[in-house]
């Protein structure tokens, strides 16, 4: 009896002390534009030490969605690391018109700020007009800001976002130097690591190189062929197909730049976070620390070729052995078991729409000039003139002129219901909401609360409109394709969690994007952030 009972007691003090224990490092890894199927698709090609390993020995999320529109990057990434969505968080996409402005405005943009590095131009950039704590914000809260926290992308907004407020630097890839740069947000000078990094001007070794395929090119049956008519290709080659001569090429495609639309824009940033690891001896004392890794390449090669094709197919297999050679490397430096990854995406993509329509499926193109005629029209028909109306249209947003509508003697809501039904004589339209409806009723229609949580009163238009699936508009061009929808090929992107004090196992509950920082939370047992009400913890991905 005092055997089982020493037994029972110590088997629950091990449970208690491996669930005090914290991960030495949190590596965050967010895949730009990635649809959960592509685990499944590219899953016989794949190796055991990438996606497979986080699979196989981690936790997977296999229902998650998310829980907004419109699936973008900025938003994205916004809400995967403060747990809320646009309607809080205030980044309502890449860009929007401002109307405290009067004109568009970039998401990260800061004119208060200087480049550091870099181009001064592309240096205009830090996280203020996120108006809420991130997961990282709140990791420096709860260490007295001991834990260090970097955040990095191609994308300056894949890298700020991420990294918070309260960050030691975002580092982002200035295309017209080939190097990473920040601003004088985070840091006034460079760390000798980075100007050690960028000195090894690794863009013009990775350049050199011509992309072929990693695997002989009649074994991705998984995609469309090589040459077909949904994909744009680069400037100086007549057709998209392989192999890409890059050192060739990269003259009239921008010499640095184009590196982002190769697989190799992921391998330079997979190289520069191995260079932070090392550099800011992250993950090598008791205070856990974080590094923000955003990979955009598969965003680029996705609006150019489509999810489709064999491009997209190689730039995968690709990211996965630089993955498996990550986890590799964290093994080595950091220890395994001592750290943390999740694995996520700041939204899907949509299939070009005249593949769609190749292949009898529901889809096409909106037709921009029937639009305007239709809208400008309807808008006459009401006693208004349309120019004085309407201030911008973007994002599937129109904005209104309210002093005009006042000067008119007419009330706002039904302003906006009438040229609502205005919107609603476009063929392709599905449905239309208005600003005065969505800040004043709760639905209970799935597809309405998602239009609702990526509506912010102070922020966004007066109408938000729905487009049928399938649909993208033709000034978009004919080849490649796009994002933003709440349908499933834009929410349903994976989520996996590899590490210490993880389970392994699987769910096929419905979760959402906000369901990752309170758990995220929980298992760094810190604060949730302070907007951070939308989600709630997975609970299966605890071990007990």
């Amino acid at each position: 009896m005092r055997y089982t009972t020493f037994i029972i007691f110590l088997g629950l003090n091990i449970s208690v002390f491996s669930q005090s224990i914290k991960p030495k490092l949190v590596v965050g890894i967010v895949v730009d534009q990635m649809r959960h199927e592509y685990l499944q698709r590219f899953e016989s090609k794949y190796g055991n030490d990438g996606f497979k390993r986080l699979q196989s020995q981690g936790f997977e999320a296999r229902n998650h969605h998310y829980n907004y529109v419109p699936t973008y990057t900025a938003p994205g990434h916004a809400s995967i690391y403060t747990g809320t969505t646009p309607r809080y968080h205030g980044i309502i996409a890449n860009d929007w018109y401002s109307k405290e402005l009067g004109r568009p405005t970039y998401c990260v943009a800061d004119t208060t700020v200087t480049a550091v590095g870099g181009t001064e131009r592309n240096g205009l950039i830090s996280p203020r007009n996120l108006m809420v704590n991130t997961i990282t914000d709140e990791l420096k809260l709860a260490t007295n800001f001991r834990a260090k926290v970097i955040g990095m992308s191609i994308k300056d907004r894949g890298a700020v976002l991420p990294a918070g407020h309260a960050a030691e630097a975002a580092y982002w890839f200035d295309s017209n130097t080939g190097e990473f740069m920040t601003s004088d947000f985070y840091v006034d000078e460079l760390p000798d690591w980075v100007k050690d990094f960028n000195k090894k001007k690794l863009v013009d070794k990775y350049m050199k190189k011509d992309w072929t395929t990693l695997l002989p090119i009649d074994q991705y049956v998984e995609s469309t062929p090589d040459n077909v008519p949904y994909e744009r290709g680069f400037k100086g080659k007549d057709t998209p197909t392989f192999p890409y001569n890059l050192d060739k090429l990269r003259m009239k495609n921008g010499p640095y730049g184009m590196i982002r639309t190769t697989p190799f824009g992921n391998s330079i940033l997979a190289d520069f976070a191995k260079a932070a690891v090392e550099g800011e001896n992250l993950g090598k004392d008791e205070i856990t620390d974080f590094l923000a890794v955003s990979f955009s390449s598969t965003d680029y090669v996705g609006h150019n070729f489509g999810p489709n094709s064999v491009e997209l197919e190689d730039t995968y297999l690709r990211l996965d052995q630089t993955l498996g050679e990550l986890m590799k490397y964290l093994d080595e430096q950091i220890g395994k078991g001592e750290y943390v990854i999740f694995l996520t995406a700041d939204h899907g993509v949509a299939a070009n729409s005249q593949f769609l329509l190749d292949h009898k499926l529901p889809g096409g193109y909106i037709d921009m000039d029937e639009i305007k005629q239709i809208v400008a029209q309807g808008i006459m028909d009401l006693g208004l003139d349309p120019e004085k109306l309407i201030l911008s249209s973007s994002n599937d947003q129109v904005f209104l002129n309210h002093d005009y509508i006042k000067t008119q003697g007419l009330d706002l809501e039904v302003t906006q219901q009438k040229v609502a039904d205005v919107l609603m004589q476009i063929p392709q339209v599905a449905e239309v909401f208005n600003a005065t409806d969505l800040a004043n009723r709760d639905y209970t229609d799935p597809l309405r609360i998602i239009i609702q949580n990526g509506y912010n009163r102070k922020l966004s238009g007066d109408l938000l409109i729905l487009n049928k699936p399938g649909y993208l508009y033709n000034n978009y061009g004919s080849a490649g394709t796009t994002h933003g929808t709440g349908y499933a090929y834009d929410t349903h992107v994976p989520m996996l969690f590899y590490g210490t004090g993880i389970k392994n196992g699987s769910t096929t509950q419905k979760t959402y994007i906000t369901d990752l920082v309170p758990s995220l939370s929980m298992i760094l047992n810190i604060s949730i952030p302070n907007s951070a009400i939308t989600g709630q913890p997975i609970e299966d991905l605890f071990d007990e």
